[in-house]
């Protein structure tokens, strides 16, 4: 069989083949594309509790199947068991919210003019294009259908090729909950491939997740064809520790952050801006946590972290780190290529980084803390924001000294004392080379709407 007509999932553990799955066919796109079109027609109709029954039906079949769906994970992307099922919760949790607060989100606004009335109100734009990566298959998939569905739209989900068994589980979980039938697709497609849905006159609106390069990618077909995109796209997030900040609780938080998907994460803190008074003792604390963590089988609910999800990406991430001790970092863990089979890397810290080192300068995804010193905050926002990217970013401080300091970091979300993440209620996205629009949250629901003005007359005397 040729590679062109299967999607394949190699498990980083093992390095073995687990799963194959035909490509779409020309024709099979075809009627995914008409069937999403046509379910669009209905869906659009139905009011928001009929919508919700639906979501929490999903909602429920996510907790249900949970441990299959968290091993779906754990063996074609690498994630462990204990953060894969926290994964489908958190889809499941999602769904949830979405049901009961979208009829308030898109609720009609009054906006008073010269008309007897006017009003905002918001109507769905139709079948809605999800460009999925591999990190994170299923809530990815949620952070855009969740809100897309239940504000009306019917969604197309195109996974990444390394993934294809969650992509296929995910449909399952839309029919197994009895979801109309072309509500939610899944395209079974090579990257390749995606051009030609993107500028089908169905797709109304596209959604992508992935690098900067693709977003820069899909961002100019979708101009091209006069289409709304929302990108988020990469990240090298800063990470301030100020002199005031709890160091053990911030080591604490910093190292969970360097592991979420094995480091394989946008919105993880990836460049540590450390005070000059507190740098050595933060890097010692840190450090020891770092050392502490038990790599190995994702499978292991003991297991901290597992492999990177390609033997590809983990060279490239190896490859940034050999540059920074190159350029004058020095290596206080890790930062060597281990023996034996999978795709495994070792907690790496680095220290001492200049603004220009490739750990700095660069997005590194993978389980890698660069750590800069700098003598005060000035010094700190300044290198923060020495950056392409603005995705997100973290202070830890005291809670007055970072409610005042966080409008001066350029970066779509931040967190003050607590971890990047994201969340149903709130929203997110970047700036900058790290995308636009935002997802999740009241504001994430409205992307994918026409705003529809309303005025209603006799004009006012």
């Amino acid at each position: 069989m040729d590679a062109s007509t299967f999607l394949e999932a190699i498990d980083p553990t093992s390095g073995r083949s687990v799963r194959r799955i035909a490509v779409d066919s020309p024709s099979v796109t075809e009627a995914k594309l008409a069937a999403s079109a046509q379910a669009f027609e209905s869906w659009r109709e139905r009011d928001f509790a009929s919508r919700a029954v639906h979501l929490r039906k999903v909602a429920a079949v996510l907790r249900a199947r949970a441990p299959e769906l968290a091993a779906r994970m754990t063996e074609e992307m690498g994630k462990t068991v204990r953060e894969a099922r926290g994964e489908i919760e958190k889809c499941a949790m999602t769904c949830e919210h979405f049901a009961e607060h979208a009829a308030s989100y898109l609720a009609p606004e009054e906006l008073p003019s010269d008309a007897t009335r006017s009003w905002v109100q918001y109507l769905p734009l139709g079948p809605i294009l999800g460009i999925l990566p591999w990190n994170s298959p299923f809530w990815l998939a949620f952070r855009v259908c969740a809100p897309a569905l239940m504000a009306g739209n019917t969604c197309l989900i195109k996974h990444d090729p390394h993934v294809p068994g969650c992509a296929q589980a995910l449909a399952e979980v839309f029919e197994q909950a009895g979801v109309p039938e072309g509500v939610l697709q899944v395209l079974m497609l090579q990257t390749s491939a995606v051009e030609a849905v993107i500028r089908d006159r169905r797709v109304r609106a596209v959604s992508f997740t992935g690098s900067t390069r693709g977003g820069r990618s899909v961002a100019m077909i979708a101009a091209s064809e006069i289409k709304p995109a929302v990108l988020e796209l990469g990240g090298s997030d800063p990470c301030i520790i100020l002199a005031d900040a709890d160091l053990e609780q911030a080591a604490e938080v910093v190292c969970l952050s360097r592991i979420i998907a094995v480091g394989q994460s946008c919105i993880a803190a990836k460049r540590l801006i450390i005070e000059a008074p507190v740098y050595d003792r933060f890097l010692q604390l840190l450090g020891d946590r770092m050392a502490a963590l038990v790599v190995g089988d994702p499978s292991d609910a003991a297991t901290d972290m597992g492999p990177m999800a390609r033997h590809e990406l983990r060279d490239v991430l190896h490859g940034q780190v050999t540059r920074s001790i190159e350029q004058g970092a020095r290596c206080l863990l890790g930062g060597e290529l281990p023996e034996g089979k999978g795709a495994f890397y070792p907690p790496t810290l680095l220290a001492d980084l200049g603004a220009g080192s490739a750990a700095f300068a660069e997005e590194t995804f993978g389980p890698v803390a660069a750590a800069a010193r700098v003598d005060g905050e000035a010094q700190a926002i300044e290198l923060a924001n020495q950056t392409d990217y603005g995705l997100a970013g973290s202070f830890w401080t005291s809670p007055e000294r970072g409610q005042a300091l966080a409008s001066r970091i350029e970066a779509g979300q931040i967190a003050i004392n607590g971890i990047v993440k994201t969340d149903p209620r709130l929203p997110s996205g970047g700036i900058k080379h790290s995308g636009y629009g935002k997802e999740l949250g009241p504001h994430g629901i409205r992307e994918f709407v026409n705003a529809q003005q309303v005025w209603l007359g006799p004009k006012k005397g």
